[in-house]
């Protein structure tokens, strides 16, 4: 017979036994942080089919990324020999999510050394310390919905919090005006409504009177029903109450989403069988639980909303900044261009920030067919990059139609870029620090002549376009980079100079203008970035692979070239030349009256040539005689010089014997040969040159001569027999200018072919 306290039998049960009939997470550490053991309870919980995490980082039982840094914390602390507790958030391998609250212990050694770290877990509100464990877990749910600044992902974040550990169904509905849709729709176990039961993503729904969801967003409190079985609803329809009674709703907790006294919406959970649980109702802690958690969710939809609504304002502020969806027309180029505006800021530092920049890129028309093309980038982001890009962009329009060199518009485009600054004043006073510098802006700007096939250009700062000639893809060579425009700030008196390059295209040739933020920071799979030089020649590849298709085709191969979210907004603008030659007709004429009807036989005999319409070949010829005779009469006509006396002191140098009959002292050849002596010699024969270009929709006219005076259109009285030839050209063709040539100027017009 046994003493008084000793046990009836020998008991000797392993420790493995022992552990895994524990109800609780057993997981043992070594000093490194690799899992040694883990008890069977801790594969249910971590959602493990076997014993795929021994042997590998704590970090494998699925630690979610923004709790690595508590986790690293966790083993500095034990390893120290202290105790450390806290709540972990784990993504399960089946992708759900699962809060677990850790009381980690150091393992010590005989000797007192500590050799490793074991850690004690279970899934959060499922201990004895609910209330406890309560204030840890909504501090973990803030921080992990305080991540995203979209609303999509916001709210995902929101379902994937709650389905399964605390429902197997969520709802969450966000007014749209004065009517509620649903926005999220989550089940457990991959589970889907059949349709037309319970509403879905994107429809618009109504709870009757007396709905929980009604009540709470009339009370502005949460609604707990315990039991579903004790208490009846109406449905929003009949299909939904009998999918409700198949599913076994057994309990629901209803919660308003408010925010500063607003009401966004509602946000449901509920019970069911989907999911097997020891006490499938809820309680009282629960619904103060769920309704602490809807005040974070409000606040986190109200951020994303007000965030979403900046973000679509900016959006539909750079779209109507920027040019049309789809290039325009013009002769010898195919144009497509595309921009891409990049991901929301999340956490960069940089507080909340929409994304949408000031990359900027613009085809402007200009004379005679030649094209401006211009591709830049204005620092910064948000809505005062894209104001600062339209202005920008409205600038650089009014100075292009003056037509001058694009070193030249550089050179306006950066004095006005410094007219930018403007003082502000700060908290503290004014100070040394209250200029606002101007916005550096990096631009690169071209003038291309489709008949010639010269494109000329000048840099500001601006990464060189790939240029593909016979499916070989290389660079545009800059000789000079140049400075970015805003670069001289106000009161610095250093000159910024801007270099004039030229460069001819050939038949068929490709240029691929882009912004930086295609090569820009773009993610690795591994959480590197790759460089600039890697993405560039990422860029090359997928170019040249796509450079026998069409130019939509090159602009979609070089967005998609490198991998990864986008860190900055893209512009990228791919133009083509004409592989055929365009119609042209030039030649130089005597300044004389006499030539007008020349060239104006010169222009009937091009027109009809090219196959014009009567009608419109005798109105162009027309104008050409009103041009070309502007120039004849006005523009060569060399201005009367003031005449001047020569005025000698002292005795004269020639003795003269004869006075004319006023007086004057009368020249004779022998006495001073004028000619001989000063070199006299004959003013050059002065000379025009008329050119005529047709396009598939236009013709072009332009005079050049050698004079620098630019026309005007003046008024003409009623008696006046001239003055109105500028007149007529300014109201019979569509476009008419003058512009500044190396050695004199070009008048030009435009008139239109209509078939």
């Amino acid at each position: 017979m046994k003493r008084w306290g000793e046990p009836p039998f020998d008991a000797h049960l392993p420790p493995e036994t022992v552990l895994n009939q524990m109800e609780m997470a057993v997981i043992v550490c070594d000093r490194f942080s690799n899992v040694i053991y883990g008890n069977a309870f801790a594969r249910q919980l971590f959602g493990f089919g076997g014993d795929d995490f021994i042997g590998h980082s704590v970090l494998s039982l699925g630690i979610a990324e923004e709790d690595h840094e508590q986790a690293t914390e966790l083993a500095r602390h034990v390893l120290k020999g202290n105790v450390w507790e806290g709540t972990f958030c784990n993504m399960r391998a089946d992708g759900t999510t699962v809060y677990t609250r850790a009381h980690a212990v150091p393992l010590r050694h005989p000797s007192g050394a500590v050799d490793g770290i074991v850690i004690f877990a279970r899934e959060a509100l499922r201990s004895n310390q609910r209330e406890q464990e309560r204030y840890g877990l909504l501090e973990r749910i803030g921080e992990r919905l305080g991540g995203s600044l979209e609303l999509e992902t916001t709210l995902r974040r929101v379902a994937d919090t709650l389905v399964p550990q605390f429902a197997d169904h969520c709802f969450i509905d966000l007014f749209s005006g004065d009517r509620l849709f649903r926005r999220v729709s989550r089940h457990a176990a991959g589970w889907e409504p059949p349709p037309g039961t319970w509403a879905e993503v994107g429809e618009p729904i109504s709870y009757p009177p007396g709905h929980f969801s009604a009540k709470a967003m009339n009370r502005r409190d949460a609604i707990l029903v315990e039991d579903m079985v004790q208490h009846r609803f109406s449905a929003p329809n009949e299909s939904s109450k009998r999918l409700g009674d198949e599913m076994g709703i057994t309990s629901v907790i209803s919660a308003p989403l408010l925010v500063r006294g607003e009401l966004l919406g509602v946000m449901s959970m509920a019970l069911s069988n989907l999911s097997k649980r020891p006490d499938p109702h809820y309680d009282g802690f629960d619904r103060d639980l769920l309704g602490a958690i809807a005040s974070r969710v409000a606040l986190a939809v109200d951020n994303a909303l007000l965030f979403e609504e900046e973000r679509e304002t900016a959006l539909a502020f750079q779209k109507h900044l920027l040019p049309g969806e789809r290039p325009p027309r013009l002769d010898g180029l195919q144009i497509a261009w595309r921009y891409e505006p990049a991901r929301p800021l999340e956490s960069h530092g940089h507080g909340i920030q929409t994304q949408v920049g000031g990359d900027w890129y613009d085809v402007i028309p200009l004379s005679a067919g030649r094209v401006g093309l211009v591709i830049g980038d204005v620092e910064g982001r948000g809505a005062r990059a894209a104001a600062v890009m339209g202005q920008l962009r409205a600038a650089l329009r009014a100075f292009a139609q003056d037509d001058k060199p694009p070193a030249e518009i550089l050179r306006e485009l950066d004095e006005w870029v410094r007219t930018m600054t403007r003082p502000e004043r700060m908290r503290s006073g004014w100070n040394s620090d209250d200029l606002v510098r101007p916005p550096l802006v990096s631009c690169t700007y071209f003038v291309y002549d489709a008949w010639s096939r010269v494109l000329e250009f000048a840099n500001a700062g601006h990464d060189p376009p790939l240029l593909i000639v016979d499916g070989e893809v290389s660079e545009l060579p800059f000789e000079s980079e140049g400075a970015m425009l805003g670069v001289r700030a106000p009161g610095v008196g250093a000159e910024i100079f801007f270099t004039e390059e030229t460069a001819e295209l050939k038949p068929g040739a490709t240029l691929v203008l882009y912004t930086d933020g295609l090569i820009d920071r773009r993610p690795r799979d591994n959480g590197d970035y790759y460089s600039r030089e890697e993405s560039r020649e990422l860029v090359r590849a997928a170019v040249g692979e796509a450079a026998g298709g069409d130019v939509e085709a090159i602009a979609r191969a070089a967005y998609e070239a490198v991998p990864g979210d986008i860190n900055d907004d893209v512009a990228i603008v791919v133009i083509r030349t004409a592989p055929e030659e365009l119609a042209v007709e030039e030649r130089a004429f005597p300044a004389e009256p006499i030539m007008v009807s020349e060239a104006r036989r010169m222009a009937a005999d091009a027109f009809a040539a090219w196959g014009m319409l009567d009608e419109q070949a005798e109105l162009a010829c027309l104008l050409v005689s009103e041009v070309v005779t502007n120039v004849v009469l006005h523009a060569t006509a060399t201005p009367a010089s003031p005449r001047r006396e020569l005025v000698l002191d002292g005795p004269p140098l020639v003795q003269f014997n004869d006075t004319d009959e006023f007086g004057a002292v009368a020249f004779d050849e022998d006495d001073w040969n004028l000619g001989a002596d000063l070199g006299r010699r004959e003013p050059p024969t002065k000379e025009f040159r008329l050119r005529l270009r047709h396009g598939a929709g236009a013709v072009w006219v332009e005079v050049f001569d050698s004079d620098m005076r630019l026309p005007r259109i003046r008024s003409a009285g009623e008696t006046d027999e001239g003055g109105r030839g500028l007149y007529l050209v300014d109201q019979l063709a569509s476009r008419w200018g003058a512009r500044p040539t190396a050695d004199g100027k070009a008048v030009w017009f435009e008139l239109p072919l209509t078939p």
